[in-house]
């Protein structure tokens, strides 16, 4: 049996899919799995050791659409719905089905703010499809591969953090899902350990106006590294504070504590920090922290963000408190070396 997966993007929605694949593989050894996403985002899924072959495209999903017809596919699993999705889906002429995208409620909840969202995440969402094949979650979270050309050493960071460090994920698809660059110079002048700033090249200027307020304590890494050896700083950090974005999912993969913090876009979307087993409400996991400021009535204005504040306030970032944030991250710290000394003193 061969099987096809389709998530085009983006960094986040496609480390959020990799339970599926795993599961499919593991729970199924005999299928081949086979996975269609954008070139830009080969890196996310190129060392997964549960697929068997990946295909890219660019700007012409036409000439994938040719070599897709070439597998012999006998399902195809729809992990991201729309009009391309479509349009392969009709060209293989496999049967197939799609998850559930709930456009409606995603729209009821940022233009009337009636959450008829599932308290879940959006990867119980995406098993839906794939139960139709006999495929159930395992519970053991989000997956991420990184090549053994990614491992970075003490080298590659400040001494002053070889001890351990708070990662800081400033980036984001949309301005009004990154905390404001004054939010994290506040946050960083209080919290009481070192700091390393993740990020692309396109935070790299951010990220030095907030690192200059003292280049001791705050290393600026954005940009300074690919995506791959961005996770493994992520991966080595105690704790990880967080805007909404692909590293945060990252980060979950690896069952790192998570402070994240919400501008426009919304936990009950589904797209909170997942560990395997925690939905929204019941059992959010004790290692991820959630901050969001729910007093607006004009919050979540979008499912995906915008490039600035609709009300021209951002109050949703700008009214975060980070003295709240710096004590959350103590907690959270203070859990996790005492955990690294238990393991240690195991042996584990």
């Amino acid at each position: 049996m061969k099987v096809l997966i389709i998530r085009f993007s983006s960094i986040g929605d496609i480390v959020l899919t990799t339970p599926v694949v795993r599961c499919l593989k593991q729970q199924h050894p005999e299928v081949k799995v086979h996975y269609l996403t954008k070139a830009a985002f080969q890196p996310i899924l190129a060392h997964n050791p549960y697929i068997d072959k990946i295909h890219l495209f660019s700007d012409d999903l036409n000439a994938a659409i040719e070599e897709l017809k070439t597998e012999d596919f006998d399902f195809v699993i729809d992990l991201h719905k729309n009009l391309r999705t479509t349009k392969v889906k009709r060209a293989l002429d496999v049967p197939s089905d799609a998850y559930p995208k709930l456009n409606i409620q995603k729209w009821l909840l940022t233009n009337f703010k009636l959450d008829m969202m599932p308290d879940k995440s959006i990867v119980e969402r995406y098993f839906e499809p794939a139960a139709e094949i006999k495929v159930h979650n395992d519970g053991k979270g989000l997956d991420h591969f990184t090549p053994e050309s990614a491992k970075l050493s003490n080298d590659d960071i400040p001494m002053g953090h070889w001890g351990g460090y708070v990662g800081c994920v400033i980036g984001g698809s949309f301005n009004t899902k990154k905390l404001p660059v004054e939010q994290w110079k506040k946050f960083c002048a209080t919290v009481p350990y070192p700091v390393i700033l993740l990020g692309g090249p396109e935070d790299r200027e951010e990220g030095q106006l907030i690192a200059e307020q003292d280049l001791i304590k705050i290393y600026n890494s954005c940009g300074k590294f690919n995506l791959n050896e961005s996770a493994e700083l992520v991966k080595h950090a105690l704790v990880i504070v967080s805007n909404d974005t692909g590293l945060m999912h990252i980060a979950a993969a690896y069952q790192k504590p998570i402070i994240s913090l919400w501008g426009n876009t919304s936990p009950e979307m589904g797209m909170f920090p997942y560990y395997g087993f925690n939905n929204l409400k019941d059992r959010i996991a004790p290692q991820s922290v959630i901050i969001e400021n729910k007093s607006l009535g004009c919050h979540p204005c979008s499912k995906i963000g915008y490039n600035k504040c609709p009300k021209k306030h951002f109050k949703c970032m700008n009214d975060l408190d980070m003295n709240l944030v710096s004590e959350k991250v103590v907690k959270q710290w203070n859990i996790a070396v005492s955990h690294n000394k238990q393991s240690s003193n195991t042996g584990n």
